[in-house]
């Protein structure tokens, strides 16, 4: 079989092997593009937000592919904007803001380092934070309000939730979420949640 052959099958487009190339959906001319970066072999690859606009079907078909390459030691480096995306490929990550690195390192210890193991999301009225605030202050807990929605981050080796869910037993009319810190909270902890346009 052909190098070129074996990567259309490791792109799963065997089936469209002779259809046009303007035929193709999206989420095929991008299996395609990636493809043809890899006929030569290469031992690194450079990817520029492999898989936006993609359904997940593809978007995960995609990843797998990439995290295959990985395993042979193909390098490679992407931008993107997907959090997740990130979290799935990447062993080290750099973070940038307004076109510079503000910090880097391996994904899960930039998570522990400036967000925490895990997050609860109260969605309250801004005029209830500080007698929250207040609640937990032997605590010593980052807080962090952005619109309809209160934080409390809550750092690695700290088994807190039960102490916390008492603590906040006064506010379950509410909506609240109880889940692990991801690299789109460390994102925003790095860059802030405000709108930038620049």
């Amino acid at each position: 079989m052909t190098r070129a052959r074996q990567l259309i099958e490791f792109m799963q487009l065997g089936d469209k092997i002779h259809h046009l190339v303007e035929h193709l959906s999206g989420g095929m001319k991008r299996r395609l593009v990636l493809a043809r970066a890899l006929i030569n072999s290469p031992s690194l690859l450079l990817l520029d937000e492999p898989t936006t606009g993609l359904d997940p079907q593809a978007r995960h078909l995609i990843w797998q592919r990439l995290r295959s390459l990985k395993k042979t030691g193909v390098s490679i480096i992407l931008t993107t904007h997907y959090m997740e995306e990130a979290a799935q490929l990447c062993d080290r990550i750099a973070v940038m803001d307004h076109g510079k690195i503000i910090a880097a390192g391996p994904p899960k210890e930039m998570i522990l380092t400036h967000v925490g193991a895990e997050i609860i999301e109260l969605r309250i009225a801004p005029e209830l934070d500080e007698e929250i605030r207040t609640s937990l202050h032997d605590l010593e807990l980052k807080t962090d309000r952005f619109d309809d929605t209160f934080y409390i981050y809550i750092p690695a080796g700290k088994p807190l939730f039960k102490e916390l869910t008492h603590r906040l037993i006064q506010y379950t009319h509410t909506e609240m979420v109880h889940r692990p810190a991801t690299l789109e909270d460390l994102f925003l902890q790095l860059t802030g949640r405000e709108l930038s346009e620049s």
